[in-house]
């Protein structure tokens, strides 16, 4: 059976009850959010709701307060109401997805218009909730977000960190590189560069040191993270 929204919560963030309320309590650091709500009194009982529950939370009046923000990349996920001045929702969310790609969005809006919501569910968003949305609704909507942008911004990190170790490499070491990975022999590597059998053992071994993998299969799965593909593959 799926996990509901819920356990994510429980076994992946964690949660503590006060009374009524809900806590959510990250344990890899407190799940940080960004609100976007051009109504003043909105914005603040938002902002208060998900305070009560453990989050930190920074308000903002509109999108381009926030893409202006020097932290603007650091928030777990942002809430943004659909319907803005300036900058709507849905350009929020194509700027998001060109400048910070391992951002999450959930959508609040008081017009549950289904075809704005699809396209925004299409682009990426987490959710699309109508308002006045249910606290613990909202709270598992964030939290699946949360996890979410955790996950893609680890991925992004190694994968900068692996495009540097790359720009690292030779013009050839590059080529063996790309060969040595789809599962060719030393020796077919060599006669397909035109060259021997022992000078590609001595790039491989620089390949696997300036890359920092311990085995053949290691450097493989950096190959796949780095979407490297030969016409042998």
């Amino acid at each position: 059976m799926a996990p509901t929204a819920k356990n994510l919560i429980e076994s992946r963030i964690g949660t503590q009850r006060d009374g009524p309320h809900v806590k959510i309590v990250a344990t890899s650091g407190r799940i940080r959010v960004a609100i976007i709500e051009d109504e003043r009194s909105v914005r603040q009982a938002l902002a208060f709701q998900l305070d009560t529950a453990g989050l930190e939370v920074v308000p903002y009046a509109c999108a381009e307060e926030l893409l202006e923000a020097k932290d603007a990349q650091k928030f777990d996920c942002v809430v943004a109401d659909i319907y803005l001045p300036g900058m709507n929702g849905l350009q929020l969310q194509e700027e998001l997805n060109r400048t910070v790609p391992y951002a999450s969005i959930v959508f609040l809006t008081g017009h549950g218009e289904l075809s704005i919501g699809m396209h925004a569910m299409r682009k990426g968003a987490v959710d699309f909730l109508e308002k006045p949305v249910d606290d613990q609704v909202l709270l598992d909507s964030i939290a699946r977000g949360a996890e979410l942008s955790r996950n893609r911004r680890a991925e992004h990190a190694k994968r900068t960190e692996l495009e540097e170790r790359q720009d690292s490499l030779t013009s050839r070491e590059r080529e063996t590189f790309t060969l040595i990975t789809t599962g060719l022999l030393n020796k077919q590597v060599g006669a397909e560069l035109g060259t021997t059998e022992r000078t590609i053992k001595a790039h491989r071994a620089r390949i696997m040191n300036k890359m920092g993998a311990g085995s053949l299969a290691e450097l493989v799965q950096m190959a796949e993270i780095l979407q490297i593909h030969s016409a042998h593959k």
